[in-house]
């Protein structure tokens, strides 16, 4: 075997080992040093930020869901989410928005059908809906609204549940999240969570 061959079996193999080395401390090493401390620092952000009740995961609080029939119709008993346009809603494998700009016909036939189903509905007049309850975030994954949609809905849904609706209106106040650190982002309402706190009232309002 003559130099230039052992010089270019001895790159192969150090290109070999090269590989094998980063494969283990990267591709196996790294990833679960990360996820063990995770796991350890901050247990319930690693399991996917899942939410509970009556002992069973029914979401993450960081993922919507829908609220509505096999139909999809809006089910008056539950607060509603913003409108998702995720694969066909809140598909957390095709996370994305519309993509249509605000001239485009088919976007401005979606928010009239949502304002015209929200007046339906809730009873509230074109102007009283606020935006993030006719268009879609920009992921179709958001699980929060605005106190002022969660505020809409208020009547509707102590309506359909019998609840007083200062009862629900007060339950609403108490699940509004202010903005992080006091001045970032805007006040929301997470609704899976707001749905839940509302199945937990008996007819009387009491939780």
């Amino acid at each position: 075997m003559n130099a230039t061959a052992r010089g270019t079996g001895r790159q192969y193999w150090v290109a070999l080992r090269a590989l094998l080395i980063f494969t283990v401390v990267l591709g196996v090493a790294y990833p679960l040093a990360v996820t063990g401390i995770g796991r350890l620092a901050l247990p319930h952000q690693a399991d996917g930020s899942t939410v509970s009740s009556q002992g069973a995961v029914v979401g993450s609080s960081l993922i919507g869901q829908s609220f509505t029939d096999a139909k999809g119709n809006a089910l008056p008993q539950w607060f509603q989410s913003r409108p998702s346009a995720a694969g066909d809603g809140y598909d957390g494998g095709a996370s994305s928005g519309s993509n249509l700009g605000p001239n485009n016909p088919d976007l401005l036939t979606a928010i009239q059908q949502r304002k015209a189903a929200i007046e339906k509905v809730d009873g509230a007049t074109a102007g009283s809906i606020p935006p993030d309850a006719l268009t879609a975030s920009g992921s179709g994954l958001d699980p929060h609204i605005s106190p002022a949609y969660a505020l809409l809905q208020v009547d509707a849904v102590a309506r359909a549940r019998g609840i007083g609706a200062d009862r629900v209106r007060a339950l609403v106040e108490q699940h509004v999240q202010q903005r992080d650190l006091g001045y970032l982002g805007e006040p929301t309402v997470n609704v899976l969570e707001l749905n839940i706190a509302l199945a937990a009232m008996d007819p009387d309002g009491n939780r």
